[in-house]
């Protein structure tokens, strides 16, 4: 995993993911997620990304009330940019480790 901040140079398949990411806006604070501090980092391989993200899915203030809806709609809107249109296997989780959003292409049989 790379540890994400902005001023950070940044390989050239990384930057077409953040480049997307700004478009992922935090309900909470109404900013991208990259100028929010939701994003801990990042991993980005041929078929797969893997996100972290800056909360903890068991701490209990995050799992009630508005900050899960948040949360969930930011995982949700991670899966929907990427899944299947840029890479075949989209993980996200959360400080701890914890995976939170799991994506994974069906690999096709061959007959």
């Amino acid at each position: 995993m790379k540890v994400y901040y902005p001023k950070r140079d940044w390989p050239k398949e990384y930057r077409k993911v953040l480049e997307d990411m700004k478009d992922i806006v935090d309900p909470i604070t109404g900013e991208s997620i990259l100028d929010s501090g939701v994003l801990a980092g990042l991993e980005v391989a041929e078929d797969t990304l893997k996100v972290w993200l800056k909360f903890e899915s068991q701490a209990e203030y995050n799992i009630l009330g508005g900050a899960a809806m948040a949360y969930s709609r930011i995982v949700g809107s991670i899966m929907e940019k990427f899944a299947l249109v840029k890479f075949d296997n989209v993980y996200v989780y959360d400080l701890r480790g914890n995976i939170i959003g799991k994506f994974e292409a069906k690999k096709k049989k061959a007959l």
